[in-house]
């Protein structure tokens, strides 16, 4: 059954910033993510992607509707259930990495782990990393490594706690071209080997071309191409 395969589903999700001139950053809209699919939000800058995406990882409120990950009504979980949620069940990557200088790659992918309280399973990590060509960057800090290999590394803290949504926000930004269609290419790879529901925002339309839908937003509107 279809409900089987649904991870989210966000129904007349929207926000809005209060001010002087209230900014419409998204849109009333709908949106329906299933396992093993990797889908690729485009837009221009200010578009409103990264409110979507801050939204759908439950970082912020939307001011109407409703939004279900895994069949649970996060809208309606405290601070604390929320927190912990997040943690297990949503794997975010980021553009600048966000590693730990002081911290080996090893140590920053498994401390989503640690962060909740568990231990690792030291041969499932090894695995990780050799499925992501980390492996002889083990031990290395990140200044040791290169952009490609840092951001290959959030993408194993992101996958450590087998989450069930990855949301990719701007992953291939401070990379070069061959290093972007890579990561790309690795987050499609990823959805079907991981069963996961895999969200990549980028303001580089050559790049959705490795995901299985578009989604292209304008000025908070979501239009779905394929």
């Amino acid at each position: 059954m279809l409900d089987d395969l649904v991870i989210l589903k966000a129904e007349n999700i929207s926000r809005t910033y209060p001010g002087p001139v209230p900014v419409h950053a998204l849109k009333p809209c709908f949106l329906t993510l299933t396992k093993g699919t990797f889908t690729a939000v485009v837009g221009k800058s200010g578009s409103g992607k990264s409110t979507l995406l801050r939204i759908l990882g439950t970082l912020d409120p939307s001011d109407s509707g409703s939004l279900f990950i895994e069949g649970c009504d996060v809208g309606k979980m405290d601070d604390a259930a929320l927190s912990r949620f997040r943690r297990r069940r949503i794997g975010f990557i980021h553009q600048d990495y966000d590693l730990f200088p002081e911290y080996t790659a090893w140590e920053n992918a498994v401390f989503p782990l640690h962060l909740d309280g568990r231990r690792e399973d030291p041969e499932r990590v090894a695995a990780l990393f050799e499925k992501l060509g980390l492996a002889r960057c083990r031990d290395k800090f990140p200044h040791e490594m290169s952009g490609g290999e840092q951001q290959r590394v959030a993408i194993a803290r992101a996958l450590v706690t087998d989450p069930a949504l990855i949301l990719a926000d701007e992953p291939t930004g401070n990379l070069d071209a061959e290093n972007a269609r890579r990561v790309a290419s690795l987050l499609s790879s990823l959805s079907g080997d991981r069963n996961a529901a895999v969200v990549m925002v980028t303001h580089d339309a050559s790049l959705a071309d490795a995901a299985d839908r578009v989604i292209r937003i304008t000025d908070g509107v979501l239009e779905t191409e394929e």
